[in-house]
């Protein structure tokens, strides 16, 4: 049985990059959400992501990715953030490759 997990990543310094989770955990699908506390957009996207360029997701907005298949995955390491404005946070969700 595939198993959730559950996190928040904090992203204390506009411009630095931050991997969600650094296991390289598989997963089927994983749902990403811009805390409506933020103070500016979060961005999502691959360890070459930045504060300018990823997916853009401003305060309360959220983004998912599901890979459907039984034979299709991805690694949660694969995962990075970054922010326009230090201190903000991204709570995610992702379902474990069983």
């Amino acid at each position: 049985m595939a198993a959730p997990i559950v996190r928040t990543t904090d992203i204390p310094t506009a411009g630095t990059r931050v991997q969600i989770n650094n296991t390289s955990r598989r997963i089927l699908s994983i749902t990403l959400k811009a805390r409506n506390g933020n103070t500016g957009s979060v961005f999502v996207g691959d360890s070459t992501v930045s504060s300018s360029q990823g997916i853009e997701l401003r305060p309360n907005e959220s983004t998912g990715f599901h890979f459907g298949g039984s034979r299709v995955s991805s690694l949660l390491s694969d995962y990075w953030v970054d922010t326009a404005t230090g201190g903000n946070d991204v709570d995610w969700i992702a379902i474990l490759w069983p």
